[in-house]
């Protein structure tokens, strides 16, 4: 998508995992497998992303876990712990990322929503452990709604919610399927890598100096 100038932006709108905050289950499972090779199957083949994501768009944690270890009764130990054990799977929050939501918050030139893939029932964990969370206009929790990124209308609701215009628009995300669907939408996005590349983005689109 063609880059806009910076007049023309009026909103900008933040991921939260992997972008603001460091979410990973390795973190976690680390601890519980013996070598990486175990933890890797077992997130890729039983706790995967498809089945976190089914929680983050609305299924209960314990629907979730339950039907789960229906399938893998030999690993009901390890699957209850993903969401037993979650908070140890948080590292804290991404420091460099976070001084730049706190430069432009204080900028006074953008509103600033977060559109998040998360569970219901976990993120208010995150609020307590976050107190930055507390400097967005808005968030759209996907557990909450019951819809997901990269969905549209996942999208719209927060366009119509906050009656942000899509043109005006920039969409910051570590994923780059759901960045595609932004943009598809007609929201201009930048594809985080890490914060160095998006302050270099930020300050390429004349949004940061």
């Amino acid at each position: 998508m063609k880059s806009r100038i910076n007049n023309e932006y009026n909103t900008i709108i933040f991921d939260l995992g992997s972008v603001l905050i460091d979410w990973n289950p390795r973190y976690l499972y680390r601890k519980i497998f013996a070598t990486e090779a175990e933890m890797d199957n077992f997130l890729q083949n039983i706790c995967t992303s498809d089945w976190n994501e089914e929680q983050d768009a609305g299924r209960s944690l314990q629907e979730g876990t339950e039907m789960l270890i229906a399938t893998y009764p030999q690993h009901e130990a390890h699957i209850r712990a993903f969401y037993g054990r979650w908070k140890e799977m948080l590292a804290g929050e991404i420091a460099d990322s976070v001084t730049l939501l706190r430069q432009l918050k204080e900028s006074g030139k953008y509103k600033l929503y977060a559109l998040t893939n998360w569970s219901n029932e976990t993120f208010p964990l995150a609020l307590v452990e976050f107190p930055f969370l507390q400097w967005f206009d808005g968030i759209v929790v996907s557990g909450r709604e019951k819809q997901r990124k990269p969905y549209p209308a996942f999208y719209q609701l927060l366009l119509d919610r906050y009656q942000v215009s899509a043109e005006k628009a920039l969409f910051i995300d570590d994923n780059l399927r759901n960045v595609k669907a932004a943009e598809q939408h007609g929201i201009d996005s930048i594809h985080f890598i890490h914060p160095e590349q998006l302050k270099d983005a930020l300050i390429t689109k004349n949004i940061l100096n």
